[in-house]
């Protein structure tokens, strides 16, 4: 079974930088995906950015040259920095794992952090 634990919310000035982090714990492979979705009220969850074991990366359009996702294997930690934040990027952030095992795929989340974007 797996935990994921997030930390790095809060309240963030417009231009400013924000920085995530989520930390994984328990049993799972070695092959995985790592990513953060965000969900903004009324609206339906939706990645923001993700990374395999292999470091191979995807974001969302969104943020897209602002953001940057990274993670430290050994310490099963993955990490989201989004730069000049805007309004947009309110929501709830959720951490994400997923895998393979041989029972077929598993998929983990977090509890979720607040992030609010304003003056």
């Amino acid at each position: 079974q797996v935990q994921l634990v997030e930390s790095g919310g809060g309240l963030v000035q417009p231009g400013g930088s924000l920085r995530l982090s989520c930390e994984a714990s328990g049993s799972f492979g070695s092959f995985n995906i790592m990513g953060w979705y965000r969900q903004a009220p009324g609206k339906e969850r939706e990645l923001v950015a993700s990374i395999s074991s292999g470091e191979t990366t995807n974001y969302a359009d969104s943020v897209k040259g602002r953001s940057t996702i990274s993670r430290e294997n050994a310490k099963n930690t993955v990490y989201l920095e989004i730069d000049r934040v805007k309004p947009q990027d309110t929501g709830v952030y959720y951490c994400n794992l997923r895998y393979s095992s041989i029972w077929g795929p598993e998929d983990y989340w977090g509890q979720g952090t607040q992030v609010t974007v304003s003056s």
